[in-house]
């Protein structure tokens, strides 16, 4: 029945798909992001579903779709840069099958990166795809929030709808992105045009807000923690009354502290000690092994470049009579850290590229937001509110990057295609007025339907 029903919902979009071909573009990232092929026991799982409806949605941009105003943004070359130097580092990399096989899906992000924001060339597709990728998400999220909820959740135990730890199916990066994608859920609730602005929306939203928060507890992913409590700092940027908010968030934390379950707490304590705890101390020893790694490989290693490493981890523990320390021999472990992910993989250059990217974003966004904050226009404030809550997802993304290894995630690129999209939207809307408003500032520039007559009035002649 499952099989059934997957099937034929995603049949049925496909159709849609040929009277508006933009459709296939919102089928793609509900493909990319639930990955319905696999979750599907027989019908789907024997087509390559995510290369047909990529190829669909490429197709119809290219001979259906009227490409008025689209064009090639910084950020977009940026990605293309970034593409071409992880292919020539896949061609020298330490483990070729490895990074062959890594290399197969990284290219498929940053191609349909590229292209997503030259379909997203209206306000309503910006928002019909930022509502796609939340629902899909929401899928996943409220899927774990249930299992969380019913005592089903604990650290590398909490599955979502299949049995798998990768893309967002992993703990960690699905508690990342569960917080991400709050502001943009919050913002589609309150300013969206798809859906009703209504009660029943914004309990929507809510839920879904709770249920992202709920991700963090039933994986007992640190980072989820910690990305919730930069998200919570953050979004004190737009709130009215901030001391009630910092009081309902005191609140709220002393209610839940007694109903976790001490395994979280547990698990959470570590974030303090981290020689107590076997994962931290990898990690550490890890990113060290990166950075003299980088030393003598400056142009990285390639993909799974980590396979390489050998440590020596060193953790302690108090029994109550004094620190016991343990000394463990490792190898192979991965870097649990986007940054020395691309500096173990890419090395410096490709490094800064990313971190280019992702800071170049940050700033266009507060662009965008301080150039619209102050206007009058309904459109131009929610231009304003989505580049904040963008901003807000990426911040959060950038922190929970610190500690997943995640900096090729999909789902993190359609959001930068988004933000893309959205800038580029922007200056297709101001660029007129801007262009009128130097016309004033020439002595005797004359406008399309002025008066030839000094002193006539506009369209006399």
């Amino acid at each position: 029945m499952l099989d059934l029903f997957l099937t034929g919902f995603v049949g049925l979009i496909l159709l849609m798909g040929l009277r508006r071909p933009f459709i296939w573009v919102l089928a793609f990232l509900y493909v990319d992001i639930v990955a319905p092929q696999k979750i599907s026991y027989a019908l789907l799982t024997n087509v390559q579903l995510s290369l047909v409806v990529f190829f669909l949605a490429v197709v119809g941009w290219l001979f259906f779709d009227n490409k008025q105003g689209a064009r090639v943004s910084g950020r977009q070359v940026l990605m293309l840069l970034l593409l071409i130097y992880c292919y020539f580092t896949t061609q020298s990399a330490d483990f070729p099958v490895e990074a062959a096989d890594k290399w197969s899906w990284v290219w498929k992000s940053l191609v349909w990166a590229m292209f997503l924001p030259l379909a997203l060339r209206t306000q309503l597709r910006i928002e019909a795809a930022a509502l796609v990728m939340v629902l899909s998400a929401a899928a996943l999220i409220l899927d774990g929030a249930l299992k969380t909820m019913a005592g089903g959740g604990g650290y590398g135990t909490l599955k979502l709808f299949i049995n798998d730890n990768n893309g967002l199916y992993e703990g960690s990066t699905i508690s990342c992105v569960a917080i991400a994608i709050i502001p943009l859920a919050l913002w589609l609730a309150r300013d969206g045009t798809i859906f009703p602005a209504n009660s029943r929306t914004r309990l929507f939203a809510y839920g879904l807000a709770f249920a992202g928060l709920l991700i963090p507890i039933g994986t007992e992913a640190r980072t989820g923690l910690l990305c919730a409590g930069l998200l919570a700092v953050l979004m004190m940027r737009a709130v009215k009354y901030r001391w009630l908010y910092v009081g309902g968030l005191v609140l709220a934390a002393l209610l839940v502290q007694p109903l976790l379950p001490n395994s979280f707490s547990n698990r959470m304590g570590t974030i303090q000690n981290n020689q107590s705890d076997q994962s931290a101390a990898t990690r550490l020893a890890v990113w060290k092994w990166t950075i003299n790694y980088a030393a003598e490989h400056p142009f990285g290693g390639g993909f799974d470049a980590f396979r390489g490493n050998k440590l020596e981890i060193v953790t302690s523990e108090d029994d109550g009579f004094g620190s016991n320390s343990t000394k463990i021999m490792d190898q192979g472990r991965a870097f649990h850290s986007a940054y020395f992910e691309m500096l173990g993989e890419q090395g410096w250059p490709g490094l800064a590229l990313w971190l280019t990217l992702q800071i170049s974003g940050l700033i266009q966004l507060e662009g965008v937001r301080r150039r619209l904050r102050k206007s009058e226009a309904p459109s131009d404030r929610r231009y304003a509110d989505l580049a904040l809550a963008l901003q807000q997802g990426h911040f959060v993304y950038l922190l929970g990057a610190a500690f997943v290894g995640i900096a090729f995630q999909p789902f993190v690129y359609m959001l930068i295609a988004l933000q893309i999209a959205l800038v580029q939207q922007v200056r297709r809307k101001t660029a007129p007025v801007a262009v009128a408003h130097r016309q004033m500032q020439v002595p005797g520039k004359m406008t399309a339907g002025s008066s030839t007559t000094p002193g006539a009035p506009a369209g006399a002649n």
